[in-house]
């Protein structure tokens, strides 16, 4: 299955956070997206894999994904080296993604600048040809994507560009909230962490309604990339 879009977090609830509202205005388009998380999150202070495992595929069906994947890498010791970096290759040339999202280049958790240096390499690796892979026996074709985004996290970093989500935002909504395990909920007994608290939830509707206002629009999501930012005229900006 050829995908217009693969997006990757380090953890199962990361893209819902990041870019759940881009994504959906996106398969609302007729592009097929595909999720895939790079660990289960099993040093998370709430949830259980297979709490989390479940949430993230509610997740997934709340946006239209068509498929969510997980590498079963180790939460908080996975590594940028050739063994992670193949295993991403692989998924890669196995989906053919225009476009590939992942976690913020800078950001409080060791695991999102982890996780998105080692998902840009692999975009750059997988345009190898001397490099070769195999699924099922069968050769893979060679393949880079032709973008490679980063989203916002934990930190307000700047973002090199912004995408109007208005109408967007209850669908992000309900994939945040899918993960209920994970953020507020004052009947919870489990311990507390920074991202179970009311603010954190009202920060990330806010983040979106900031972005949108500095746009003129209700609501935007924000990405940083690693090369310019290309228009073909001046009026596709907004």
């Amino acid at each position: 299955m050829k995908l217009d879009i693969l997006a990757f977090g380090a953890h199962p609830d990361d893209v819902e956070l990041g870019c759940a509202a881009t994504l959906a205005k996106e398969i609302s388009k007729g592009k097929k997206v595909g999720i895939v998380d790079l660990t289960r999150g099993e040093l998370g202070t709430r949830g259980t894999v297979a709490i989390r495992t479940q949430e993230a595929m509610n997740a997934a069906k709340i946006i239209g994904a068509v498929l969510r994947e997980n590498m079963g890498f180790e939460d908080g010791f996975f590594i940028n080296d050739k063994a992670h970096q193949m295993a991403i290759v692989e998924v890669i040339r196995k989906y053919q993604p225009e476009v590939v999202l992942c976690n913020a280049v800078d950001d409080r958790h060791l695991d999102h600048p982890k996780g998105s240096q080692l998902v840009s390499d692999a975009c750059f690796l997988s345009g190898l040809r001397k490099i070769t892979t195999e699924e099922a026996g069968i050769p893979q074709a060679a393949w880079r994507p032709t973008q490679v985004y980063h989203y916002m996290q934990w930190k307000n970093t700047q973002p090199d560009f912004v995408v109007d989500v208005t109408g967007f935002m209850d669908v992000k909504e309900r994939a945040v909230k899918a993960h209920a395990s994970q953020f507020f909920d004052p009947n919870s007994k489990e311990p507390e962490s920074p991202i179970t608290s009311q603010n954190f939830i009202n920060s990330v509707l806010y983040r979106a309604n900031d972005l949108g206002r500095m746009i003129g629009v209700e609501s935007a999501e924000g990405f940083s990339t690693e090369r310019y930012v290309a228009v073909r005229q001046l009026g596709d900006l907004i």
